[in-house]
């Protein structure tokens, strides 16, 4: 008697404790009941790696690039480029502003080396003195791209290409539109020049290019030329001791737009009208130089393509890919007139 009656209390307690545990992995399972936080946490845990997104294929680019500076407007839209390009190529972009010092640059360069960066890419201060941190990151096995100037070494295994303009090519422009400007002039053609940074490839080569064309005709010559470091300020205070020190003078060339415009503060100040009582020849057309072009205050502009980035990205993504790059990149560019200056305006992306 006595064992039938303990046998249904024992069944009924296995039963509570059956329904306890079922009723427990229920709400665990279903977030149901009074706090469902805890349990929808648990579910989350649960299928952790089934619900994490697939890596992807390759790891994605980095970039180090060493600006020269910030020195003018074309600078400006050259590093808006860059930025915006690596952006859109999906390219993690690491950037340096040298403030137009080579050992920041260099410093630059080296830092990018210890980040093991996948391309190095740079615009040079100046053409020399680059051996030594080249010659480092080829150690690394990291691959050197040159933007807008070149480097002047034998050693053309330090970088592997070089995409910007044809700063000879440029000066020449320069000084045939000159030439034909004064091809029937029987008297001396008083010019002075406005020089870029001193030691940099573009005022190295624009010299050049101008003064291989103006030899033509021995009436073209040059009374002054100094550095004007291709700032707006720098070139308006050369200019100002050229008019002091010159009162003949027949034509401006200064080897960037923003030294133009610093110089014809200059002009204007001293009571000349720039584009008339001094010809005025500049390179870059950025869009400060291209409305004073328009405006008659310059009278030729020879352009000098900022906007690198793009052709730099697909420079960079087929180094990276193992494909050949060619070793030189020439930017196309055009000249401008005053009245094609006010033409193009408009449309002007820079």
């Amino acid at each position: 008697m006595k064992t039938r009656k303990i046998m249904p209390i024992l069944l009924l307690a296995v039963c509570l404790v059956i329904s306890a545990c079922g009723g427990g992995s229920k709400n665990s399972g279903t977030g149901g009941g009074g706090d469902n936080k805890p349990a929808s946490t648990n579910a989350s845990q649960g299928s952790e790696t089934p619900n994490e997104p697939t890596p992807p294929a390759g790891k994605k680019i980095v970039l180090g690039f060493a600006q020269v500076g910030a020195e003018s407007g074309w600078r400006t839209a050259n590093t808006e480029s860059i930025k915006e390009a690596a952006a859109a190529a999906g390219i993690e972009l690491k950037f340096s502003d040298a403030q137009q010092k080579q050992e920041n640059q260099i410093k630059a360069i080296r830092s990018f080396i210890q980040q093991k960066v996948d391309v190095i890419a740079f615009s040079p201060v100046v053409e020399s003195g680059w051996e030594t941190v080249l010659q480092e990151a080829k150690e690394a096995g990291i691959p050197v791209i040159l933007t807008d100037r070149a480097i002047d070494s034998e050693d053309e295994s330090l970088y592997v290409s070089f995409i910007g303009s044809d700063f000879v090519e440029e000066g020449r422009r320069a000084g045939r539109w000159l030439l034909e400007q004064f091809k029937d002039a029987t008297e001396p053609v008083n010019i002075v020049e406005l020089q870029g940074t001193t030691g940099s490839a573009p005022a190295i080569d624009r010299k050049a290019g101008f003064e291989e064309v103006i030899k033509e005709n021995p009436n073209l010559k040059i009374i002054a030329s100094q550095t004007g470091d291709f700032t707006r300020a720098k070139g308006k205070e050369v200019m100002q001791s050229f008019l002091q020190a010159h009162k003949d003078i027949d034509v401006l060339y200064a080897h960037n737009d923003d030294m133009g415009l610093g110089a014809i503060q200059a002009i204007e100040a001293a009571g000349l009208v720039p584009g008339k009582d001094i010809i005025i020849i500049t390179v870059d057309a950025v869009r400060d130089g291209m409305q004073a072009a328009a405006d008659g205050k310059i009278n030729f502009i020879v352009e000098c393509n900022p906007l690198l980035g793009p052709q730099l990205m697909d420079a960079v993504k087929a180094v990276v890919e193992g494909k050949e790059v060619p070793k030189r990149i020439v930017t196309e560019e055009g000249t401008f007139t005053s009245e094609e200056a006010k033409a193009a305006l408009p449309d002007r992306k820079y």
